[in-house]
């Protein structure tokens, strides 16, 4: 650590210490207070926008700027998304049946009028169309870590001041608003239909995958090994088609190769640890987030916040109508479509935790919902990444988007 003109500039070791003192501070902030737990705001967010005010006062009042090194942090965000697919069983699609398959009709078409309504709305106030997409898909239905990975990797060419903070402040209002919208969604269905629960559905939690051993330090190491792997096979890709015509970040290339070793790993005996692979994706988010955040300049993100706000607010009402028009209907207009709708509106707006969470509040007040608990986590699990990242990757090769 050196001190040079009242610049403190952290290496390595250093800035992962602070990322993960920010982390531990932001998981004990949510634990106590009711607010960031109701509405499931990420750890790493809340710990790393504090530090971000810290540091920011420190320039202000006292000249003092901070600064961390960032090539750690990138592999971070490479190494979740190779866990990703580690812990994505294909074999679990086929337990969805038709209403997955429903489901995902309501989906898809869905997140082209996400992205398009952005772009317009970035079109419209002047902005460049990026941002439309940021506050789109990238960060509503993405989430931080992709939103992160998607300005990581246009960021530059985009252009657009405080970019990062912007991106992690949609995603952040995402979770916000899908939790807040999705229970008044499903409850008009619900009233308005005189739905109930199926006579004999039986009380279910929610499916998080197969029961597993506990983590233990060789099946951490072996599912560390495979990712590591899988995070070298889709970079080395990714430099093969560095010249192709379509743009396909490197993170996706890590998460598609992940799925493969998970799903094909069988055929030559590998054998990999769910929850294992869990944690190491878990842990390598978290810090990314946080060190992510640290680095915020909040003055240039308050600065562009007001045309943000505009196009979150025309992305809920988009949301709200969704769910309640096509994918209601798609799914089957009874009480488990209402609650799917529910669960939409978390996966539109926020994650699949904020889905979870919408479904997890109505069952309790009117029944379960058991197919919905099912086929929930695994969109979540393996398709909402990847079709999502198959339209960004469209959207992004557009002549208008200026990004070739």
């Amino acid at each position: 650590m050196t001190i040079t003109d009242l610049i403190i500039s952290l290496d390595a070791l250093p800035s992962l210490l602070a990322a993960c003192i920010v982390l531990l501070l932001g998981t004990w902030l949510c634990q106590r207070v009711g607010f960031l737990a109701r509405y499931s705001i990420p750890s790493p967010v809340v710990g790393g926008l504090l530090f971000a005010v810290a540091a920011g006062l420190l320039v202000k009042f006292a000249n003092i700027r901070i600064l961390m090194i960032n090539e750690v942090k990138a592999d971070l965000l490479l190494i979740f998304f190779a866990s990703l697919g580690l812990t994505s069983d294909l074999k679990l699609l086929v337990r969805g049946g038709p209403r997955l398959l429903r489901f995902l009709l309501a989906l898809i078409p869905f997140l082209v009028m996400q992205d398009a309504l952005g772009v317009l709305i970035a079109s419209l106030l002047g902005l460049h169309p990026f941002l439309g997409l940021v506050a789109g898909s990238i960060t509503l239905v993405g989430g931080h870590g992709t939103g992160a990975a998607y300005v990581d990797k246009f960021g530059a060419a985009v252009g657009v001041p405080g970019l990062m903070g912007l991106t992690m402040t949609s995603a952040t209002l995402g979770l916000l608003l899908g939790g807040i919208v999705g229970g008044p969604v499903a409850e008009r269905l619900i009233r308005r239909h005189r739905l109930n629960p199926l006579p004999d559905a039986e009380d279910s939690d929610v499916i998080t995958g197969p029961t597993t051993t506990p983590v233990s330090s060789v099946s951490l190491i072996r599912s560390l090994t495979a990712a590591l792997v899988a995070v070298l096979a889709g970079v080395g890709v990714g430099k093969l088609l560095a010249g192709a015509p379509v743009t396909v970040p490197d993170f996706l290339l890590c998460l598609l190769a992940g799925l493969a070793l998970r799903n094909l790993g069988g055929l030559i005996g590998l054998e990999l640890h769910d929850a294992s692979s869990d944690l190491l994706g878990s842990v390598s988010l978290s810090l990314f987030l946080a060190w992510t955040m640290m680095a915020l300049d909040l003055a240039q993100v308050l600065g562009a916040a007001g045309p943000l706000l505009v196009i979150l607010a025309g992305q809920v009402t988009l949301v709200a109508l969704w769910a309640s028009l096509v994918t209601f209907q798609i799914v089957g207009r009874d009480y488990e479509s209402a609650v799917m709708s529910a669960a939409f509106c978390g996966f539109a707006m926020g994650a699949t935790a904020t889905a979870i969470a919408n479904m997890q509040a109505l069952a309790r007040r009117h029944g379960p919902a058991p197919q919905a608990f099912l086929i929930v986590p695994i969109v979540g699990a393996f398709f909402i990444d990847i079709l999502n990242a198959i339209v960004l990757t469209v959207f992004l090769s557009l002549g208008f988007m200026g990004l070739k």
